[in-house]
């Protein structure tokens, strides 16, 4: 008995699964035979599904993907501070090894 592969599936494919289940035009064993998966997967697909279809249709952005506000007068400041400090501390390769 030779054991199965595990196998990713496009998100492309997920979705197709989903709606399918979601439809209700068939069971979910037959989607799963129709699709080749196993019923439990559909269902985690199903569910995930109708979890996130509120965020597809939400007016309010989603905090992820708004860019940090970056102050950059601060970080030039930063860089001259550390330049600086590197040039007043002495390079290794200058002093000899004993």
């Amino acid at each position: 008995m030779s054991k199965r592969t595990r196998r990713n599936h496009a998100p492309a494919f997920k979705a197709k699964v989903a709606l399918a289940a979601v439809k209700g035009e068939k069971t979910l064993a037959e989607l799963a035979q129709h699709f080749d998966v196993h019923p439990n997967q559909i269902t985690t697909w199903k569910a995930r599904l109708v979890d996130g279809a509120a965020e597809v249709f939400g007016s309010e952005p989603k905090a992820g993907l708004a860019a940090p506000a970056i102050d950059v007068k601060t970080l030039h400041a930063k860089i001259g501070e550390l330049t600086l400090t590197n040039d007043f501390c002495p390079a290794r390769s200058a002093r000899p090894a004993f």
